[in-house]
This record gives C-alpha cells, sequence and structure tokens, in this order.
C-alpha cells in the first residue's frame, strides 16, 4: 500500500550525497592487524567507572540543578533556556507512552488550552472515519453523528463478514481496516478543520502538519484551515454566528495551540505570523477566554523563537572562535606545550557525560520540520530558497557538522603528540570513552569517535597501534558494523528504547541515535515510495510511516540530560583548534614517517601547499 517506488536507485544513490551533505571522513578498517599490550584501563590511576548496561550500579546523582557551572550564554549555547522548558515541559512525551499510545478524538470535557503532547501514529486510526465526509456549510451535528455511526456499523459488519483487510472510502478518503490510507489534499485539510463537535485525531494533526509542507507551504496551509473554520460558521445571522464562532474557537485555538508548540519554527515566516495575529483579532470578536489562551500562546511562542535565535548565534560564535587557530606546523611542533584532552579530563566516563550534554542539547533544537522540509516543493516566487523568506532553521545541518568536528577532534587528538606512548595512552582513552557512550545510549558520538579513529591518518600509525589493545576497539566496530544495514546497530538502538521505555531514572531514558542514518532513512522513505497515488490521491500510508519515525525523535530529544557540567570541558570540545584532512595527513606523516615513495610525495606536496597557504594568510 506505500506505492510502486518513485525514482530509480542511480537518482537514489545520487540524491543522498547531495541531501546528506555530511563529509564523512575516509575510514580504514584495521581490526586484527595489531598486537595488543597492557590497555589504557589498566592504569593504577584510573578507576573504572560504572555504567547502566554493565550492571545495576544506581549511577550517582546529579546536582539539582544541572546548568550550574556551565558557561555564559556568551560564550556557547548550553545555557540559553531550554526548548522544552516551563509549559512547554510539562507537556513532554515522556509523560506519556507515545509508542503504545492509542489515538482517539479529543473529548469536548478536555481543556482546549492544555499543551499538546506530540503523538507517535504507530498505531493509526481515525475513531471515526465517516467523520472525514462533512460539507464545509458547517451544517454537520446529529445527522453527521448517525451517519458517522452508520458507516462505522457497516465497516464493522463487513468486517465481521470478510475478515481483516476491508477497504473502504467515505467521500475523498480512503480507509483500509478503518485506517486512512489516502485521500485527496482538500480532503485531508478539510479533516484537519475543527468543527463545535469535531476535533481530529492528534495523531492525524501532527502527521499531517508534518508531511503537509510535502505538497503545500504551511502559510498556505493555515489561511485555508483558519479560513475554512470561520466559513464553516456561517449562517446569515449575525448574531448567530457569532455564537456558533464562540463554540469553536476552543477548538480552534487547540488546533493552533499544536500547532505552534510541535512545530513552531514554521513560525518563523512573517505570513505564519501575520495569520496568527488575524486569528487572534477574529477569535477576542468572540471569546474572550479563547482570546486570552491565544494571547498566552503567542508568548510562549515567540520565546521559544527567541531561544532559538539565541542558540543560533551563539553556534554561529562558536564556530566562529573554533576557526582562529595557530598554524598547523608550529602547533605540531609546539605539542609539548599545547593541552590535549587527557590533561583535561582523565575519566572517560565523565568525558561522555559531557558529549552526551552537547548531544541532546543540540538535538533539542531540531525541528520535526526539518527532517521533511527538505524534501518540499520549493517556491520559485521565492528564488528557490524554501519556504522561509528570511530565515530558514538549519539546526540538522548544525548537528551533523558537530558530528564531523567530533570526528575529526578525535584524529587531531591523536596526531598531535610526539611520543609514540602518548599517542597510544590517547587512543586507549578514547576507546574507553566510546564504550561508556555506547553504555549510556548516546551511539552518535559513539559513531564519531569510531570514525576518527579510523581515519587514515589515524589508522597509517601502526606503531602507535601496536601499543594499544584493540579488543574492545573491536566489539565497538562489530556493534556498529554498516553491513546489513547497520543490523546490529538496530538491535543495539531497540535495547537502548526498551531500556527507555522502562526506564527508573533520567540516565535510562537517554536515547541519542546515530543521526545521520536517521536521517539517510527517513530520506529513502519519503524518495522510495510515491507521495501521490495514479488517482491523484496522496498516499497517506507513507505520511503515517514518516511521522513514526519523527515522532520517535520527538522522544529521545525530551530527555533532559542528568549527568553534571564540567565548564571546561565543554568549552574545551566545542572550541579546541582541529586539524583540516591536510593538516592531519601531515601531522601523520611526521608522528610516523612515510613508509613509501608515494606518502613521501604526499608529505612533500602537503609541506609545501600548507607552508604557502600559511604565508598567504
Amino acid at each position: 500500500m506505500l506505492g510502486q517506488p518513485s525514482r530509480t536507485k542511480q537518482h537514489l544513490d545520487k540524491d543522498i550525497k547531495n541531501f546528506i551533505r555530511v563529509i564523512m571522513p575516509p575510514t580504514t578498517p584495521y581490526a586484527g592487524k595489531f598486537s595488543s599490550c597492557v590497555p589504557y584501563s589498566s592504569n593504577a590511576n584510573h578507576q573504572q567507572p560504572t555504567s547502566p548496561y554493565r550492571s545495576s550500579t544506581v549511577p550517582k546523582p546529579a546536582r539539582e540543578n544541572i546548568y550550574s557551572g556551565a558557561y555564559s550564554v556568551g560564550e556557547n549555547p548550553y545555557d540559553i533556556p531550554q526548548p522544552h522548558s516551563g509549559a512547554y515541559r510539562s507537556a513532554s512525551v515522556s509523560s506519556v507512552n507515545v509508542r503504545e499510545h492509542h489515538y482517539t478524538s479529543c473529548a469536548l470535557s478536555e481543556n482546549p488550552y492544555s499543551s499538546p503532547q506530540p503523538h507517535s501514529p504507530r498505531q493509526h486510526s481515525t475513531s471515526c472515519p465517516g467523520r472525514a465526509h462533512r460539507h464545509t456549510s458547517g451544517s454537520s451535528g446529529s445527522s453527521s453523528d448517525q451517519s458517522c455511526r452508520n458507516n462505522n456499523n457497516v465497516a464493522a459488519a463487513k468486517a465481521r463478514l470478510y475478515g481483516h483487510g476491508v477497504t473502504t472510502s467515505y467521500g475523498e478518503m480512503c480507509y483500509h481496516d478503518n485506517s486512512l490510507v489516502s485521500a485527496s489534499l482538500e480532503a485531508l485539510i478539510q479533516h484537519l478543520v475543527p468543527t463545535v463537535d469535531y476535533y481530529p485525531d492528534r495523531s492525524y494533526v501532527f502527521t499531517f502538519l508534518l508531511s503537509s509542507r510535502l505538497f503545500l507551504p504551511p502559510y498556505e496551509l493555515m489561511t485555508r484551515v483558519c479560513h475554512l473554520c470561520v466559513e464553516q460558521q456561517r449562517s446569515g445571522d449575525a448574531l448567530l454566528d457569532k455564537i456558533r464562532f464562540r463554540e469553536v474557537a476552543p477548538k480552534l485555538v487547540q488546533l493552533l495551540t499544536e500547532w505552534t508548540e510541535t512545530f513552531p519554527y514554521d513560525f518563523r515566516d512573517e505570513r505564519m505570523m501575520r495569520c496568527l495575529k488575524d486569528m487572534t483579532h477574529h477569535v477576542a470578536r468572540g471569546d474572550e477566554y479563547s482570546w486570552r489562551a491565544m494571547q498566552q500562546m503567542t508568548q510562549r511562542l515567540i520565546k521559544r523563537l527567541s531561544a532559538l535565535g539565541q542558540y543560533e548565534e551563539a553556534v554561529a560564535a562558536l564556530n566562529a572562535a573554533a576557526m582562529e587557530r595557530p598554524a598547523s606546523l608550529k602547533s605540531k611542533q609546539a605539542s609539548a606545550q599545547r593541552s590535549d584532552v587527557l590533561s583535561l579530563c582523565d575519566d572517560p566516563f565523565v568525558l561522555a557525560q559531557q558529549l552526551t550534554h552537547i548531544e541532546l542539547d543540540r538535538l533539542s533544537f531540531i525541528g520535526p520540520e526539518e527532517f521533511i522540509q527538505t524534501f518540499a516543493m520549493k517556491d520559485p516566487l521565492e528564488n528557490h530558497k524554501g519556504f522561509f523568506r528570511k530565515r530558514k532553521t538549519s539546526n540538522l545541518e548544525a548537528y551533523v557538522s558537530w558530528f564531523n568536528r567530533l570526528s575529526y577532534l578525535v584524529a587531531t587528538e591523536i596526531c598531535m603528540p610526539m611520543k609514540k606512548k602518548h599517542r597510544a595512552r590517547i587512543i586507549e582513552f578514547f576507546i574507553d570513552v566510546a564504550q561508556e557512550c555506547f553504555n549510556i545510549g548516546n551511539f552518535n558520538s559513539l559513531m564519531a569517535i569510531i570514525t576518527g579513529m579510523n581515519m587514515s591518518p589515524v589508522a597509517r600509525l601502526k606503531k602507535t597501534w601496536n601499543k594499544v589493545n584493540t579488543d574492545k576497539f573491536e566489539i565497538l566496530e562489530h556493534q556498529m558494523d554498516p553491513s546489513s544495514n547497520f543490523s546490529n546497530y538496530r538491535t543495539a538502538l531497540r535495547g537502548a528504547n526498551q531500556r527507555s521505555e522502562t526506564a527508573h531514572s533520567s540516565q535510562e531514558k537517554i536515547v541519542i541515535p546515530f543521526f545521520s542514518l536517521l536521517i539517510k532513512d527517513i530520506y529513502f522513505l519519503n524518495e522510495g515510495c510515491a507521495s501521490r497515488l495514479p488517482n491523484g490521491h496522496i498516499n497517506f500510508e507513507k505520511l503515517w510511516e514518516l511521522a513514526k519515525q519523527v515522532s520517535e525523535f520527538l522522544v529521545w530529544r525530551q530527555v533532559v540530560c542528568p549527568f553534571d557540567r564540567d565548564r571546561r570541558i565543554l568549552q574545551y570540545l566545542v572550541t579546541t583548534p582541529i586539524f583540516t584532512e591536510d593538516e592531519l595527513h601531515l601531522a601523520s606523516y611526521e608522528s610516523e614517517g612515510p613508509e613509501n615513495n608515494m606518502e613521501k610525495d604526499s608529505r612533500r606536496s602537503l609541506r609545501s601547499s600548507l607552508l604557502h597557504r600559511e604565508n598567504r594568510t
């Protein structure tokens, strides 16, 4: 039912390179090539840390305020008000079991202004399929309810008669076993519009708001939804219209609240804010209670967008600071005076905790729509720059850049020391850090460390690797082995998810996926299935699957990191200078000389080009 593939494999292979835009450092597998010796962890001065995967030992309780002692906003993005603080934090997905939730329409007695919780479409259905076949006149009511009950009775009778697999159509919406599988765009928009006696499934709201940008820009969808909601209450009698709109206003405010809380970055478009302002004025004329709720919603939205702006500025400042570094050759020669990661932190568990802080902080600012927005149709009137005319979120790309930075940081730390013994000790230290990342559930940092250690400038240091016990590293490589579509990693990820679902502590809730693979999964799901069916209907079953994957990410990003922050370590990780690929190769040749003529020529060429570059700057 997902539809036929819309692109050939050759097109997909070409597009994925353009889409991901992540420069994966070259890897050189070396498992089994190096002899064993005493590992770093056997050092008498090193206390082997405990971890939740290895034992049932309760982790050390974090300080009550996990942000105490962290850096100031001017130095880094990690003290900016968190995106899920305050009222928004109270709506955390972690307060419900999202993966096992059965979605039903919102009860009329529910508080329409409670902060919405993102809903996973894992078990997608509609509580009332017949409700989709409504007239836009707004004259639904008892007859609509009766029609809905009749339609459900017919579907149930068919299911009893023919068993599973019943496909039913209501107007322009097609259901299979009472689950929406396809519909026209107009019908889907209409299905999103609340009425006095109807509110769409919240799983449907999340799914359609997420994926609708594949077919029309968010501002156009919001304009049409608000217009339909108002027009459906018109009867020609001004007093009656006011009464009817007062009845539907709480439902409209609830829908807009779900939109602003789950997809706040849509409202960086001034057209969205203008539409929201117009609806606030319209609601104010009909219902004071709903007007106050709209004001509170707008205040939360502005605070969220302000935090996003501060975060993006801080990340840009950090990236600029990291680019201001000394010349590579001088750094190598003066490495004895340069501080390294071991001089700052010699406990792998502590460093893994600080990496987890960075990962969760950066994850929390990625909007769910960013996964879909990249595939979205572009507006030709906006010069092919997407829907956002002024500022477009780029937190997804920034997070991928963090992965690359960590990989190059690991390689830089290994290639920098002049002494072989020191390089071997740093390798063993990062192996222990990677193991602790795995134990925590931080798979993204784990993969970045493995990638950095497999870069060719590091892998060629055979004399250094001969002093390293690689047993633990080979196990970690096996866990992240890309063969069989990363089957080992996916098994470990499922285990971390299961632990998170039954967690008794904040530490056990942490799940940080290998992010580039998550992006690729969503990309291939979008490109591998047609968005529209031959009859012109939208393939909603595909949208369910897209939303299911993104909703898992929403659960992962809302975990509050329970570990204490170490200001100095965090500052070092995000700002310390790192080598480029050419500089890494040259540092590697200076650590262990060239082994053949090709490497000699490479070193000579690198020296010449880098010296020329330094003289120009």
